[in-house]
C-alpha cells in the first residue's frame, strides 16, 4: 500500500482542486449577467482566432526584437567565418553582414522582407540594445590596455601615436573644407563638421590591431611592442579628443564648450584619484581568490554604469565613461580575466552584432549612385590612408625605426575597424554627418581595415622578410614530431606518446609542442601569462619523463590551416593531434545542424565533391579533426585517448597491404620503449603479403620477445583489455567502423595514422 500512497495522494489533490476550480469558473459565469461581455468564441471560427492571435504575437515588439537578434547573430557569424577564412579580421565580415541586412542589399532587393524584419518603429529598441553592447565593449577595450607598457615605452610611442593623430586630423579638417557645402547637413556649423571629419580620419582600432599583431606572431618582437604601445596611446588620446569634440558640437561654440570640458576634466580626475584607488583596494582584497563573489562583480559593473551615465550627462558620451572605467580597473590579470569573461561573450556575440546591423541600416550604398560620388569616396579613402599610414610611418622613421618596420607600423595604425564605426555613429546621431558622408566614411573604414593584411604582406615581400615561427633547433633533427594540443590533459597524453617513439634517440630527434589559440579569445595585456599557463603542465610532464621539448605558441584565425602549415614548414616526420568531439553528433537536432553546416561550410562541401567526405563517414571525427586530416600533407596521427599512460602492450591490426607502414612505427616502439607488439592478421593479409611478412620476420629475429602475429580467430576473451594502445591506419579505421566491429566498445586508446 505504501507503494501507491504518493500516487493516490497526487490524484486526490490534483483531481479535487481541478474540480473545485471548474465549479468556481462555472458559477462565475452567472456574474457576467448585465455586463455586456462579448465571448471571443461566439462566432465559432476558432482557426481564424488562432491565426489572428499568432499574427498579433509575431508583430509584438519583443517577438520582432528576438527575431532580429536571431537573424543578426546567424548572419554575422557566417560572414565573420567567411572573412576569417580569407585571412581578414572577423569584424570586417560582421560589418559587411550589417550592410548586407540593411537597405544596401536586402532592403533593396527584398524590401517586403526588410520591412517585416526591421520596421521603423523597432529600430529604437535595436539602437538602445546596441548601445548597451558598445558600452560593454568599450569597457573591455579599456581593460585590454596595458598602461604599464605606456610608462615603459612612452617616448617613441607617444611621438608616433600623436603624429598619427595630428597628421590625419589636419588632412580631415582640410578635406571637410571642400566637401562641407555639398555634404554637410543643413544647419550644421563648419567647426562641428570639420572636427568630426578630423577625428574620424584619426582613429585606430586597437582591438583589431592587437589581434593582427598576435596572428602575425610579432607580439614578442620589438616592433610588436612599439605598435601595441602606439595603438594604446592613440586610443587614449583619440578618445579624449573625441570627448572634447562632442562637447564642442553639443555646446555649439568653443567658448561655451569650455564649461563642459572643465566638468569633464573634474570627472576624469575624480575617476583617476578617487575611484581608481578604491577599485584597486577591492582588487587587492580579492586578488588571491579563485573567483569573485557577486557583490564584488556588482561593484565593478555599477562603477561602469555610473561612469557611463555621468559622461553621458556631462555631454561627452557614455562610451567615454565605459572606456575610462575599463582603463582604471585594477591592474590584476586574474581579476581582469574574470570580469572580461563575464562581460565579453555577451557583448561580442549577442549585442555587438546588433550595432553592426544598426550601422548597416544607416549605410545606404545606393546613395553613392554617381561616378562623382564614388570619386569623392576615393578621395576620402586616399586622405585617410595618406594621413594615417604615411603619418605613422614617417614619424616612426624619424624616431629611428628602419623603413620596413616604419611602413609596418603605418599599415597597422591605418586599421580602423569597429572603432571608426563608433565615431561615425556618434557623429550621425548628433546630426553632424549626413547619410551620404556617413556611407562614404563607412566604406573608408572597411577599405582601410581590409587593406592592413595585404599591405603587411606586400611590405614583407618587398623587404624579403619572412615570419619566423619555426625555431632553428628543429631543422637539425633527423626525426621530428609535432604535437598540437588544445587542452592540457590531451597535451600530456600526446607528449607521452611522442616520447615513446624517440625515448632512446634523444640526441637525434625533436619533439615540438604547438598550442594555437583563436586570436579573438585572447587579449594583448595578458598574452604572456596565457602562453605560460598553456605550456606549464606540458613542461612539467616533459621533466617528469625526462624529454626535452621545443614550444611554439601562436594566435590564429584558422587553427586547422596553421597546424598543417607549421607542420609543412617545419618538415615534421609525424604530427600528433587529439580527437575532439563533434557537437553535431548524438541528437536528432545535432545531425540536422551537422547537415546544414556541410552545406554552408565550403571546406566540407569541397570534401564532398572531391570524395574526401566519404573517408569520414560513420567515423567519430569532429570538424576540426576532419579539416586537419584533409589539409595535412605530412604523416598524421590522431589519438583517441582512453586514459593513455604507457605502451607496454600494443596491437597493430593489418587490414590490407597498404598497412605495411605501420610496422615502422611498431619497430620504433620496440626499440625505444621495449613495447610488446601483437600484429593482428586480418583475413591473412600478413600471410599473403611478402613485404609485411619479411619485415615482421626481421623484427622477430632482432627482438624475438617483443613481437608476435595473431589471427583474429585466435583472439582470446579479454585480449583487448590487456592492451595499452592500438595503432591503425586511417583507411583501416574506416573499415573497422563500417563493419561495426565489437572491438569499438572495448578497444584501449587508439592511434589512427594517416601516412
Amino acid at each position: 500500500m505504501n507503494k501507491f500512497k504518493n500516487t493516490i495522494f497526487y490524484i486526490a489533490v490534483t483531481g479535487g482542486f481541478t474540480a473545485l476550480i471548474f465549479w468556481i469558473v462555472s458559477k462565475g459565469k452567472i456574474l457576467e449577467s448585465g455586463r455586456n461581455v462579448v465571448s471571443p468564441t461566439s462566432n465559432g471560427d476558432y482557426f481564424k482566432q488562432f491565426t489572428d492571435s499568432l499574427i498579433h504575437n509575431l508583430q509584438h515588439p519583443l517577438a520582432i526584437l528576438l527575431l532580429q537578434i536571431i537573424t543578426i547573430i546567424i548572419v554575422a557569424r557566417v560572414f565573420g567565418w567567411i572573412f576569417r577564412k580569407i585571412g581578414q579580421p572577423s569584424v570586417i565580415g560582421e560589418i559587411i553582414a550589417g550592410i548586407f541586412l540593411g537597405p544596401s542589399l536586402v532592403g533593396m532587393y527584398f524590401p517586403e522582407y526588410s520591412a517585416l524584419l526591421f520596421p521603423k518603429e523597432s529600430l529604437g529598441n535595436l539602437q538602445f540594445l546596441s548601445q548597451i553592447g558598445l558600452i560593454l565593449f568599450m569597457f573591455v577595450v579599456g581593460m585590454e590596455l596595458d598602461l604599464k607598457v605606456l610608462k615603459n615605452k612612452a617616448n617613441d610611442a607617444v611621438v608616433i601615436s600623436h603624429a598619427s593623430i595630428i597628421f590625419p586630423f589636419a588632412l580631415g579638417i582640410g578635406l571637410s573644407y571642400f566637401v562641407y557645402n555639398q555634404f554637410a547637413p543643413e544647419g550644421v556649423e563648419f567647426l562641428s563638421f570639420s572636427l568630426f571629419m578630423g577625428i574620424a580620419m584619426s582613429i585606430t582600432a586597437f582591438p583589431v590591431l592587437a589581434r593582427i599583431v598576435q596572428e602575425r606572431g610579432i607580439h614578442k618582437t620589438k616592433l610588436g611592442a612599439i605598435v601595441i604601445t602606439c595603438a594604446a596611446a592613440d586610443d587614449i588620446t583619440a578618445w579624449c579628443i573625441l570627448a572634447a569634440v562632442i562637447a564642442i558640437v553639443k555646446a555649439g561654440t568653443f567658448a561655451s564648450s569650455m564649461y563642459v570640458i572643465l566638468l569633464a576634466l573634474a570627472y576624469v580626475l575624480a575617476m583617476l584619484f578617487v575611484v581608481k584607488p578604491f577599485l584597486k583596494k577591492v582588487g587587492d582584497l580579492y586578488a588571491t581568490r579563485d573567483n569573485l563573489s557577486k557583490p564584488v562583480v556588482a561593484i565593478f559593473l555599477l562603477t561602469l554604469i555610473i561612469s557611463s551615465y555621468l559622461s553621458e550627462v556631462i555631454g561627452i558620451h557614455a562610451l567615454f565613461g565605459a572606456f575610462l572605467t575599463g582603463a582604471i580597473m585594477p591592474d590584476i590579470t586574474k581579476i581582469r580575466n574574470i570580469i572580461i569573461e563575464k562581460v565579453e561573450d555577451i557583448a561580442l556575440i549577442l549585442l555587438l552584432p546588433l550595432f553592426f546591423v544598426f550601422t548597416g541600416l544607416r549605410t545606404q550604398i545606393g546613395l553613392i549612385n554617381d561616378p562623382y560620388l564614388w570619386k569623392i569616396t576615393g578621395f576620402i579613402i586616399l586622405v585617410a590612408v595618406v594621413g594615417k599610414f604615411f603619418g605613422s610611418a614617417l614619424a616612426a622613421k624619424f624616431v629611428g625605426q628602419n623603413w620596413r618596420d616604419s611602413l609596418t607600423i603605418g599599415a597597422l595604425m591605418n586599421t580602423r575597424g569597429l572603432m571608426e564605426l563608433v565615431v561615425l555613429n556618434i557623429g550621425y546621431d548628433l546630426g553632424v554627418l549626413s547619410s551620404e558622408i556617413f556611407t562614404m566614411m563607412v566604406i573608408m573604414a572597411l577599405v582601410t581595415t581590409f587593406m592592413t593584411g595585404p599591405a603587411i604582406d606586400l611590405i614583407n615581400y618587398i623587404f624579403k622578410r619572412k615570419e619566423v615561427i619555426i625555431p632553428k633547433e628543429i631543422s637539425n633533427s633527423a626525426f621530428k614530431i609535432l604535437i598540437s594540443f588544445g587542452n592540457n590533459e590531451k597535451g600530456k597524453s600526446l607528449l607521452r606518446l611522442a616520447n615513446s617513439f624517440v625515448k632512446k634517440q634523444k640526441d637525434n630527434t625533436n619533439i615540438t609542442a604547438l598550442h594555437l589559440s583563436l586570436s579573438d579569445e585572447m587579449h594583448a595585456y595578458n598574452l604572456e601569462e596565457y602562453e605560460q599557463e598553456a605550456f606549464e603542465p606540458i613542461l612539467v610532464e616533459s621533466k617528469t619523463i625526462n624529454q626535452e621539448i621545443t614550444t611554439i605558441f601562436k594566435a590564429t584565425v584558422d587553427i586547422e590551416t596553421d597546424i598543417t602549415d607549421i607542420a609543412t614548414r617545419g618538415n615534421f616526420d609525424l604530427v600528433l593531434v587529439g580527437l575532439g568531439k563533434s557537437i553535431f553528433e548524438g541528437t536528432l537536432l545535432g545531425k540536422v545542424l551537422g547537415f546544414t553546416t556541410r552545406i554552408i561550410n565550403p571546406d566540407r562541401l569541397l570534401d564532398k565533391f572531391t570524395g574526401k567526405e566519404g573517408l569520414f563517414h560513420n567515423s567519430p571525427f569532429d570538424d576540426r579533426t576532419r579539416l586537419i586530416i584533409s589539409k595535412s600533407k605530412m604523416p598524421l596521427g590522431i589519438l583517441i585517448d582512453k586514459d593513455f599512460s604507457d605502451v607496454n602492450d600494443v596491437f597493430v591490426p593489418i587490414f590490407s597491404s597498404e598497412d605495411a607502414f605501420l610496422i615502422d612505427y611498431a619497430e620504433k616502439l620496440i626499440y625505444n620503449s621495449n613495447s610488446k607488439i601483437t600484429v593482428l592478421d586480418i583475413e591473412d593479409q600478413v600471410k599473403n603479403n611478402a613485404e609485411i611478412e619479411t619485415e615482421i620476420k626481421t623484427l622477430k629475429h632482432t627482438y624475438p620477445e617483443n613481437i608476435a602475429v595473431l589471427n583474429e580467430s585466435n583472439m582470446k576473451a579479454g585480449f583487448l583489455a590487456q592492451q595499452n594502445l592500438m595503432i591503425i591506419s586511417l583507411e583501416s579505421w574506416k573499415k573497422l567502423v563500417d563493419s561495426q566491429s565489437v572491438w569499438l566498445s572495448t578497444v584501449p586508446s587508439v592511434l589512427i595514422i594517416k601516412p
